[in-house]
């Protein structure tokens, strides 16, 4: 289907970020989908986007052991942000999560949970993809994306950039994929991120391939309390940034 460029004025996206009731009308609908995935159906929601739409994107949220969903703050405002461009952003529960079916796999199953998300909307929409991530969602999503050719950019948001310990279990994420991937990239992250120290987050991401932008929210915890207005405005004015030059 031919889709002409649609572009919203900065001005235009940060007074909806300002004044969240705000929506733009052809992006107000929200759908409620099942996603067929590898270990049974994903549930998921689809906020609709612009019909001239020029990317679609996909949120992944945190750890599911630890109350993670797809109706996580940090994860509906990554998704707020996203959709104030007029891309359709589609948010699903891991394996195991909410209404999924399946069992939590350790980060493993869940890398092809993200490629059904991937499948579903190049089937739906044929746009390149923005994937966004936090925390656990980021870890996983971001290996599922940084080489899948339909993925033009990457946004990590409370990247782990060192083993989390939690009930008596010590996760250890590697990220030595991305010293190659050439694609955009935006991390974001609390300043006070206790899986992400002063220094240690900086230190990573210097490893990493550019393009690449490091943001750190000043006061921000791991769940950026207090800071989700800044997060969004970091991310939309990012997105603004790469899409013109994409």
């Amino acid at each position: 289907m031919n889709r002409e460029r649609v572009s919203y004025s900065l001005t235009t996206i940060r007074h909806a970020l300002l004044y969240p009731d705000l929506v733009l009308p052809e992006t107000s609908a929200i759908r409620s989908i099942f996603l067929a995935g590898p270990a049974g159906r994903l549930e998921a929601l689809l906020n609709a986007g612009s019909p001239n739409a020029t990317h679609a994107a996909v949120v992944c949220h945190p750890h599911p052991l630890y109350g993670g969903t797809l109706h996580n703050k940090v994860v509906f405002h990554t998704m707020k942000a996203l959709n104030s461009f007029g891309f359709p952003v589609l948010r699903f529960n891991f394996r195991g999560t909410g209404l999924s079916e399946g069992e939590h796999a350790n980060g493993i199953g869940e890398v092809e949970d993200v490629r059904v998300a991937l499948d579903w909307l190049e089937r739906e929409f044929t746009l390149p993809v923005i994937f966004a991530g936090f925390s656990f969602g980021a870890a996983v999503g971001l290996r599922a994306s940084y080489s899948d050719p339909r993925v033009s950019a990457l946004i990590a948001l409370g990247l782990p950039a060192v083993a989390v310990a939690d009930r008596n279990e010590e996760r250890v994420y590697d990220f030595e994929f991305l010293r190659e991937c050439a694609k955009p990239k935006l991390f974001v992250s609390g300043s006070r991120d206790q899986f992400a120290p002063p220094g240690k987050l900086e230190a990573l991401v210097n490893t990493f391939a550019d393009p690449k932008k490091l943001v750190r929210l000043e006061a921000g915890d791991h769940f950026v309390e207090g800071r989700l207005r800044e997060l969004r405005e970091s991310i939309a004015t990012w997105v603004n940034e790469i899409t013109t030059a994409l």
